[in-house]
């Protein structure tokens, strides 16, 4: 199968299961784990938005001028805290309407370590299974992406905002009692947060589809530099779990790629 590849989706089951749309073909992946897969980059791009064919490709799979014109893809949105909306200066009025100026989630989650992250209210089990995390529960509930990256920003004095991607690709997970640490920064918030924190919510687990006994290194792959030609050892968040290392398809975005199952 080939096609210019974008993320894995996801179903909630026990373990995840993922499907992987690669073209016109959606290919259930959790049925190639244990098999040897060959994945080859084709040597085309084009962006994920526009369909330009490029050279280069930016953050997820956009073409420059799309990377410097695209509401999705202006600094705020990795740095909600610096929304400039109410300045005036909003790529997209009408996509801060729909992503921006909607009740947020700040959420507490466990990938390696627990980390403190954000996401538009009913895209939370999206984001945490993207993360590849293993436990989360919410923490808040804010008006505005802006609001919920200050409430973030916040949080990230005690916390990290980031997922250690290589302990991650190992299954290097801290046991955590994520009920415990949400209690903990409530009692050391500032009393202007109050109003949007939320109590009593459930920790949600996930599990994801991994052979035992396995163990990657911890090494990012680019499909770019090199063809992978190997065991699909698991999934987890992103990656496509190899003993030589983690594929991170979304990574991959905007790039012909053809993946096939071996025959030998």
């Amino acid at each position: 199968m080939k096609g210019f590849a974008n993320g894995l989706t996801h179903t909630f089951n026990q373990p995840i299961q993922y499907q992987w749309n690669l073209g016109e073909k959606q290919i259930v992946m959790n049925d190639w784990i244990g098999k040897q897969i060959h994945i080859q980059y084709l040597g085309e791009k084009r962006c994920v938005a526009c369909g330009r064919k490029v050279n280069k490709l930016y953050q997820g799979g956009y073409c420059y001028p799309c990377v410097t014109t695209l509401a999705e893809t202006d600094l705020c949105i990795v740095k909600p805290h610096e929304c400039h909306f109410a300045l005036g200066t909003c790529r997209d009025e009408t996509f801060a309407a729909t992503h921006c100026m909607i009740p947020h989630y700040v959420y507490l989650a466990v990938s390696s370590q627990v980390k403190v992250g954000l996401t538009r209210k009913q895209r939370e089990w999206i984001r945490w299974i993207d993360q590849g995390a293993v436990r989360a529960m919410l923490f808040a509930e804010l008006p505005t992406r802006k609001l919920a990256g200050e409430l973030e920003m916040e949080v990230a004095k005690e916390l990290p905002d980031k997922t250690n991607w290589r302990k991650l690709l190992q299954g290097v997970t801290a046991d955590i009692n994520v009920i415990e640490v949400a209690a903990q920064i409530k009692a050391r918030l500032p009393e202007s947060w109050s109003t949007y924190l939320l109590d009593a919510m459930p920790v949600h687990d996930f599990s994801y589809p991994v052979l035992p006994n396995f163990t990657p290194k911890a090494r990012s792959i680019s499909l770019e530099k090199q063809d992978i030609d190997d065991i699909l050892i698991g999934i987890r968040g992103q990656y496509l779990l190899f003993e030589q290392g983690g594929v991170n398809v979304k990574k991959h975005a905007g790039m012909l790629l053809e993946a096939t199952l071996a025959t030998h």
